[in-house]
């Protein structure tokens, strides 16, 4: 019992984290998930490229040059 103790205060979040993956797999409300997180990510990214313009088109333009 006390090896189980120590397992859980040591990986208590990971447990929880694979309990809550099983779910949202098992109720399919992982497609649900993904666009919530594809948005995020958008916003994020367009915030980005709004406030970091000059740094934006300095690395397209350095990459497109090494094409």
């Amino acid at each position: 019992m006390d090896d189980f103790k120590k397992f859980m205060t040591n990986y208590w979040g990971a447990v929880i984290g694979g309990i809550v993956a099983l779910i949202i797999a098992c109720t399919g409300i992982y497609r649900l998930v993904i666009g919530i997180v594809l948005v995020v990510i958008g916003c994020w990214a367009g915030n980005y490229f709004q406030h970091n313009k000059d740094k934006v088109k300095a690395k397209l333009r350095n990459i497109i040059d090494k094409m």
